[in-house]
C-alpha cells in the first residue's frame, strides 16, 4: 500500500562514543512525535555491530573498530526497521538487520527524514509471520 506523504523535515544529530546506534536513534526519533521517518544519511564509526542476516533467528556480534559504511531503514513509533552495513580493518563489509547493542566507537552522524502527512506502524503479516510496515 502506497500513501502520500506531505513535506518532509530533517532532525540533523550525532551520537556519542559509548552510544548504542539503534536506540539512539530510536530515542531521537521518538523525541520529534513524528509518525513516519526515514534514514537520510549516516556516517560513523562502531566498536561493536550486532547484526542478523539473512534466514538467521539470532544476531552475530562483530568486535573491532569498524566503518559504517551504509545505514537505512523506516522509523515509527512502534519501532526502527534499519539495516547496516560496516568494514573493518582489512575493508571486509558485512551486515543485517541492526540490533540494540551496536556501539558508537568515535562518532556516528545522522540525518533522520522526519514524514509529514502520513504514518508508518508495524503489524504481523500473516503471509510472512513477520512485523511488516503498514502505512496510513
Amino acid at each position: 500500500m502506497a500513501a502520500a506523504a506531505g513535506q518532509m523535515t530533517v532532525l540533523a544529530l550525532r551520537l556519542h562514543p559509548g552510544d548504542d546506534l539503534k536506540l539512539g536513534i530510536e530515542a531521537a526519533f521518538a523525541e520529534t512525535g513524528a509518525g513516519a521517518g526515514c534514514i537520510v544519511a549516516a556516517v560513523g564509526s562502531l566498536s561493536r555491530a550486532v547484526v542478523r542476516p539473512a534466514g538467521r533467528e539470532d544476531g552475530i556480534t562483530f568486535e573491532g573498530d569498524m566503518e559504517l559504511v551504509a545505514l537505512g531503514g523506516t522509523l515509527s513509533p512502534d519501532g526502527a526497521h534499519l539495516h547496516l552495513a560496516v568494514s573493518d580493518a582489512e575493508g571486509r563489509v558485512t551486515g543485517g538487520h541492526l540490533l540494540p547493542g551496536s556501539v558508537v566507537r568515535t562518532t556516528a552522524e545522522l540525518v533522520l527524514g522526519l514524514i509529514a502527512g502520513i504514518t508508518f506502524a508495524r503489524e504481523i503479516d500473516p503471509a510472512t509471520g513477520f512485523r511488516e510496515l503498514t502505512i496510513t
